[in-house]
């Protein structure tokens, strides 16, 4: 029987571990969500940021993004979300200034945070377990 809170997570053949927080009661064995939503959207402005260069005919040598937030609300969600970035390429300043605000327009998971994409629970299963 499972007996913890961690679990794995794939698409197609990657794999990654999700978990609570000690703290929280988990083991700690991997990342939670609210810590992938932020690595979600660092990844994606990084991913997207090489893709609109390309359009450009920009080569990028580095990106570095760092992501910060907290959580409060009733519901409880993401608030105050902020996120920094630093593009090294071979480029000139305003060309790249240039580049990182296009970015921030058309990054796929910050619009879709920014415009409030719905989320729908289609199917759910009640699976009840006799204790022994």
């Amino acid at each position: 029987m499972h007996e913890s809170s961690a679990a794995v997570g794939w698409a197609g053949n990657r794999t990654l571990t999700i978990d609570r927080a000690q703290d929280a009661g988990g083991m700690g064995l991997g990342y939670n969500g609210g810590e992938l939503l932020f690595l979600a959207i660092g990844a994606c402005y990084t991913n997207d940021i090489f893709r609109e260069a390309s359009k450009r005919g920009i080569n990028v040598r580095s990106v570095q993004v760092d992501v910060e937030g907290g959580w409060g609300g009733d519901p409880v969600r993401a608030q105050n979300v902020i996120f920094s970035a630093e593009v090294e390429a071979e480029a000139s300043e305003k060309e790249i200034m240039e580049l990182i605000q296009q970015t921030n327009r058309v990054a796929e998971v910050h619009n879709s945070l920014r415009m409030g994409t719905q989320v729908t629970l289609t199917n759910a299963k009640a699976l009840q377990v006799n204790k022994q």
